[in-house]
Order: C-alpha cells, then structure tokens, then sequence
C-alpha cells in the first residue's frame, strides 16, 4: 500500500516554501476530500506559531454557483476574499479535484463573467502588488486523489507515488533536496536574465519575443510545489510569429487540443483548435488574455507523463510552455489580467529548439548551457 507523504508536505511547505514565522496569517483552501492534508498543514502552521484560517470548498459548490447564479451573482466577490489578499501573509492552495469533468457542460460564457469580473480584477491585482513587494507568499500544492489519478492514466496507488516522487518526499530530506535545485537553477536564471530576444523554433512554431529588462524566475518550490522551471514575462509588446501546442490547454477541467496562436506586435491576432475552440474564444476575450503574461521552460526531468495537471505538467523536463493572461510581476510584467492559463509544448520533437540572442541554448529537450 502506497501512503501519501501528506506530513512531510506539510512541513515542507511551512519551513522551505513559505517559511512561516510566529504571527503570520495563513489562507488555507481546498476540496474537503483533502481533509487530512488540511489538517496537517493546521497542525504544522499552530506548530509554527502561526495563525491559520481554513476555508475549505464543498463537494458539489462550482456546479451549483454556476447552475443556479444570476449574471450579477457570477460577477460578484465578497470583500472577505479581498481582505486575505490585503491583510495576511501566505496563501496555501491545495490542487485537488472531485471530478475535472464537472464544468464541461457550462456555458463559457458563464465562465468568462466569472472569471472577468471588476471584483476578481482587483483581487488579482492586489495579489500582484503585494506578492512583489514580499508581502504576501503562497504556494499550490497537490493531493492525490482518484479523479487526478483517472486524467493521469493512473491507479490511485501508482499516482500518489507519482506525487511523493514529484514533490521529493520519497527522499530522506526534501528540504535539502529542493535548495540543491534552488542552486542549480539559479546558474540558468543568472544566464538567461543577460539575454534581451528568445526565439522558438518547433513544429509550425516560430515564435520571438523580448525579454530585455526582464527578470528570469527560479521555481524551486517556493510557489508550487512539485517544481522545476525557469519562467520570465515577455515585454507586453513583443510577441510575434506562431506557436502550435502539442499537449491539450486544460481549462477548468475543459479539453482544448491543438490550439494554434498567431502573435502580432504582443497580442493574439489568429487561433484555432481542434477542439474547444468555443472556450479558447472566450478566453482570448477577457481583457489582457490575449496577450502572453508567460514564457517557460520545464526543468523536472523525474515528470516523465502528461497527466492533464499542469502543476505537474509545466514543469516536465523537454517542454517549454506559455500562458495567457495575468503575467509574473516579479519579472517585471506589467500584463493584468483574471486569466493566466499555461499551455504546453513538447521540445524533444526533433529540429526543436530555443536560442537566446541567435544563440542556440536549448535543443531538442536539452540544455546547452
């Protein structure tokens, strides 16, 4: 029998991730049917001194708000929600799922009055202002559950060692193990920040965009965790050319497959899909989706499966990826949107690569620096 290492997350998120001090207040959400995570994180945090508030979501409540809500109660955020992105310290967020079909069959424009509401707008961009001022951290976390292990084509058991690996809680000191990773990836950031034009070339891709003045991020699990890539926001202006996504953009549980983008001077200017296309649509609509808040490159080369998760998905090792939307402030973006949706892109096909001021620095899946 396979035992999800939730403890030993816990305490890994606490002391590395967050770093919590006594007096901080800490957000913490998600399903129910991650209770006993849940209550680890509440016992690590009261160990740490800190002040934690749970809130987490009821099996059942997104089907139900998106059923039963008028326009007006889509739009609306209750001020309770600003005041933890105005007032507390860290954001813990636990990625679980009772079912990732649930949405399918809501409207997206439902979706999009949701998402693209004035209220959500100014939670995201106080949460932006405070997460680059230090003032408030958070960080996602998975747990294992059925219906993630079902999209990973995957047995219960099987994925949560999956999960227990990816996060390196497999390892005697997880700690230790992600500051080695810390280190690592700062050698690439550090050569990547003198770098000012990226160009991808892949399978009908060639894509250029400007990351001159731009700051490269090292993920190492400070913000999700499990981790690994190296991630910057392009100049909002810059994007040009076109990329095809191999993997399928999951969007709220919903399946978009072969999504094409056409760039022109930063923004999307023509798109197709195979599937979904109606969501893409309306995403694309939502004020500053349709500029490119993110460019990345998978570093975790022990995520060897597309799971439809993309915690887990972002970071394989010979993948790069984009989102749309809301871009990283700590690079410097100055991209607000509600959405910030990753899409993902295989580099091993051969004839991929990455070159950085007409340098190549990525070939077919590998680093060349």
């Amino acid at each position: 029998m396979i035992h999800f290492l939730g403890e030993k997350l816990a305490e890994l998120i606490v002391k590395y991730s967050l770093e919590i001090k006594k007096g901080d207040r800490v957000y913490v959400t998600g399903h129910t049917l991650s209770e006993d995570l849940i209550l680890a994180i509440y016992g690590e945090l009261l160990k740490a001194g800190a002040h934690p508030l749970l809130h987490p979501e009821l099996v059942g409540e997104s089907e139900l708000r998106y059923r039963y809500s008028s326009e007006d109660q889509l739009k609306y955020l209750d001020d309770v929600f600003l005041k933890v992105v105005e007032e507390f310290d860290a954001f813990i967020q636990i990625f679980d799922d009772y079912n990732t079909k649930k949405l399918t069959f809501v409207d997206p424009e439902l979706i999009k009055l949701s998402q693209g509401s004035a209220g959500r707008m100014k939670m995201m961009q106080t949460f932006n202002i405070r997460t680059k001022k230090k003032e408030l951290n958070w960080v996602i976390i998975p747990y294992p559950c059925q219906s993630l292990a079902q999209e990973g084509n995957m047995d219960l058991y099987t994925y949560t060692e999956f999960v227990n690996k990816a996060l390196l809680l497999d390892k005697e000191d997880p700690i230790a193990e992600w500051k080695k990773i810390r280190q690592k990836q700062d050698d690439i950031c550090n050569h990547l920040n003198k770098a000012e034009q990226i160009q991808v070339i892949g399978e009908d891709t060639d894509l250029k965009v400007s990351v001159k003045g731009r700051t490269w991020e090292n993920c190492c699990g400070l913000v999700n965790l499990p981790d690994g890539e190296v991630c910057t926001s392009p100049l909002e202006d810059s994007a040009n050319g076109h990329i095809r996504f191999t993997y399928p953009g999951i969007y709220q549980g919903r399946e978009i497959e072969n999504i094409y983008l056409e760039f022109k001077d930063g923004k999307v200017v023509n798109y197709s899909a195979d599937k979904g296309v109606d969501l893409l649509e309306k995403l694309l609509s939502i004020r500053n989706a349709n500029n490119l808040g993110e460019f990345a490159i998978g570093t975790n080369y022990g995520i060897t499966q597309f799971t439809k998760n993309m915690l887990f998905d972002e970071k394989m090792g010979g993948t790069m990826h984009c989102a749309l939307g809301m871009g990283i402030v700590e690079s410097g973006s100055k991209n607000f949107s509600t959405v910030h949706w990753d899409i993902l892109k295989d580099m091993k096909v051969p004839s991929s690569k990455i070159i950085a001021d007409g340098k190549t620095i990525y070939e077919e899946g590998k680093w060349l620096i």
